[in-house]
């Protein structure tokens, strides 16, 4: 398949550098889902039902069942558009969930997954691999139509891996195939095996990229800040400070911080089973995943606010998940219909930033319900690319 051809005009064209970020969660992606069709509806009602998220944003990155989405809105179709809809995220979940985490019947359900977690991973990933290879097929780092950032975590190397699309001239073993690199984000340890592959001569021994960053917004942030300062032409002129020019949308999958599930006088007591088996979750990944995108939606706020760029940055997530909603495997129909219920109703909360002295999002003074903020983040982005649309190079030609 050849190069891809992008949609988006670079950001020299325009006023802001777009960024997309989606959190990883497992079936909690339903969540995301629902967020993400009501931004691509918004933009429809703008530019046109043919629209896709893909033509707005100059990066989309996620983590885990975010990347898996990533490639799903940036990966090319036979026609060279995107692969999916954003409107066809949440039945996607819907149908896979079950195959991809099937989840034992009758009454002592629960306890056949503990030898499992004692013998090896929970689920092979044979469907979950099958299901990727067959949906992405031979697609590419470099094949996508817009920009990516998906992480993951080399167990070898005991350090965080980025497949960017920013990186690949300098670095060509991470142009593997989206399909390969879906599977290895999405390689949460204790759910499914750590996943290896080989490209370009380099060897990669990957796990899940919530390791790294479960929340990966600074990662795009980070890729797009490296070309500023490599004096990329896509972004000449740009202060990698002048955080007025970055619009960030950050979805988080969830979390049941309301819910007071565990303390340190019971944790105390937990040995190594109890802290990756625990009332059908795994701790220790959660403690970690929860401590990463908390951190990081943490120094956002503090920075876009700030640099007096507050309004260019939203955060949407849900912090009230109870039971097996917060967790990241159980495909029932009834806990999936729960989470898009979820989704749906987070879109009339009020816009809320994390508080690191509670724990808890606290609503934003005067920041209305997410749905308005959507409806006006999407009118940036039309804004911004009829304005890079206005100011290429191809359009002054044939004005001239």
């Amino acid at each position: 398949m050849e190069r891809s051809v992008s949609n988006i005009h670079p950001p020299v064209c325009g006023n802001l550098i777009t960024v997309l970020s989606i959190d990883g969660g497992g079936i909690r992606g339903i969540i995301p889902g629902v967020i993400l069709d009501r931004l691509e509806s918004e933009l429809q009602i703008l530019d046109g039902n043919d629209v896709r998220l893909a033509d707005y944003f100059d990066v989309i990155t996620g983590t885990s069942t975010g990347g898996l989405i990533t490639a799903m809105l940036s990966a090319p179709n036979e026609h060279g558009r995107p692969l999916f809809a954003a409107k066809d995220i949440v039945p996607f979940y819907l149908k896979n969930g079950p195959q991809i985490f099937p989840q034992p019947s009758g009454i002592l359900a629960w306890a056949s997954k503990i030898p499992k977690v004692l013998a090896g991973p929970r689920y092979d990933g044979k469907y979950l691999y099958k299901l990727l290879r067959d949906l992405l097929g031979n697609t590419r780092l470099h094949q996508t139509l817009t920009k990516v950032a998906i992480p993951a975590f080399d167990i070898k190397k005991l350090q965080p891996t980025i497949f960017s699309s920013y990186q690949i001239p300098i670095n060509p073993a991470i142009d593997a195939l989206l399909s390969d690199i879906c599977i290895s984000t999405s390689a949460a340890p204790t759910y499914f095996p750590p996943y290896y592959f080989e490209n370009n001569g380099k060897e990669f021994n990957l796990i899940d990229g919530g390791i790294a960053a479960n929340n990966p917004t600074l990662v795009a942030l980070r890729e797009v800040t490296k070309q500023i300062m490599k004096d990329n032409p896509d972004f000449s002129g740009t202060d990698p400070t002048d955080y007025t020019r970055f619009l960030v949308i950050s979805i988080g999958t969830g979390s049941s911080k309301r819910e007071k599930k565990y303390d340190a006088k019971t944790a105390s007591k937990w040995g190594v089973i109890s802290w990756l088996f625990e009332d059908n979750n795994s701790p220790i990944l959660d403690f970690f995943g929860e401590a990463s995108k908390d951190m990081v939606d943490y120094h956002n706020s503090v920075v876009f606010q700030a640099l007096h760029s507050e309004e260019n940055y939203l955060r949407i997530d849900d912090d009230t998940l109870t039971g097996e909603m917060a967790s990241v495997d159980v495909s029932t129909k009834e806990n999936m219909d729960n989470l898009k219920e979820i989704g749906v109703k987070l879109l009339e909360k009020t816009v809320s930033r994390i508080d690191l002295d509670t724990g808890l999002f606290e609503p934003v003074e005067g920041g209305g319900s997410n749905a308005e903020a959507l409806k006006r983040f999407a009118k940036l982005l039309s804004d911004e690319k009829k304005l890079r649309g206005s100011n290429s190079p191809t359009s002054q030609d044939k004005s001239s």
